[in-house]
């Protein structure tokens, strides 16, 4: 007699993909893919948790360097997820739904390596704001941009505050209360995303700013990041206290000695041991 227990088949959750997929090279290039190609990539409760705790581990992670955002399927990101909205249909739930979104969104500035969003297809309300809140953005010509929820009678008010401060208020706006698409261009030309190429270029393009930036002293671009975003919300004077410490500070660092040495020795920097 076989006494050993049947093998049980796995829950249905086990054997689902997850819905952010994270990939980490030797650089410290961190990628995290939308994995819900099905809806649009639609940021459900459980995708914000998902790429909340992805951010968050990228947040405690020393090496790390930089993170691009990607997504699978045809779309980058539909927004919200719109039958799991209506499903529960009360102030309090829609609150802290949209309190949750905005952790995420800010976990994406306050990280201290830079987020480069790398969009292929559409991205929409919630999906143009993570597009906004992207430190950079690398897209194909075939992608388009739109704040759409005012087309059902729910202005984007936070997809607002994103775009509000990237781009100038008045084609921030028009996008806002028309809810119609932008393509592409359009997008680099209003200040949303920073290059375009074509489709099969995409990964190319993303790698070279990639590059670009691991080849760069992590501290210096930690201290720099904070810094930008810290001073936009700041007047004048105030902004300049601040970004005059914050260079003081850097250029204590060791990285920056070695490059300002390098510089008057009129040889490479050797950054070994100090990024």
């Amino acid at each position: 007699m076989d006494l050993t227990s049947p093998t049980l088949p796995a829950p249905a959750a086990a054997l689902a993909p997850p819905l952010v997929q994270r990939e980490r090279d030797a650089r410290g290039v961190v990628r995290l893919t939308l994995n819900r190609p099905q809806a649009f990539n639609a940021l459900s409760e459980a995708m914000l948790d998902a790429l909340q705790a992805e951010l968050d581990a990228v947040a405690a992670d020393t090496g790390a360097r930089v993170v691009v955002i990607t997504a699978a399927g045809k779309a980058f990101c539909a927004g919200h997820d719109l039958k799991e909205m209506r499903s529960q249909p009360s102030q309090g739930y829609y609150e802290r739904l949209f309190a949750q979104c905005g952790r995420m969104m800010m976990t994406i500035q306050r990280l201290p390596v830079p987020v480069i969003a790398r969009v292929h297809g559409i991205a929409t309300a919630a999906g143009c704001q993570l597009v906004a809140m992207c430190d950079l953005a690398v897209t194909a010509r075939e992608a388009r941009f739109a704040v759409s929820g005012v087309n059902l009678g729910l202005f984007c008010s936070t997809p607002s505050v994103a775009l509000s401060r990237n781009l100038p208020r008045k084609q921030a706006f028009e996008m806002l209360v028309t809810g119609a698409f932008i393509g592409a261009e359009e997008a680099r030309a209003r200040g949303l995303v920073n290059r375009v190429v074509d489709a099969a270029d995409l990964d190319a393009e993303v790698e070279a700013l990639v590059a670009s930036i691991v080849a760069k002293p992590r501290a210096a671009i930690a201290m720099g990041k904070g810094l930008f975003y810290r001073q936009l919300e700041t007047g004048i004077e105030q902004a300049y206290a601040d970004a005059s410490e914050t260079m003081a500070c850097n250029m204590m660092e060791p990285s920056a000695l070695e490059g300002v040495q390098a510089f008057i020795d009129k040889r490479e920097p050797d950054w070994t041991g100090a990024r």
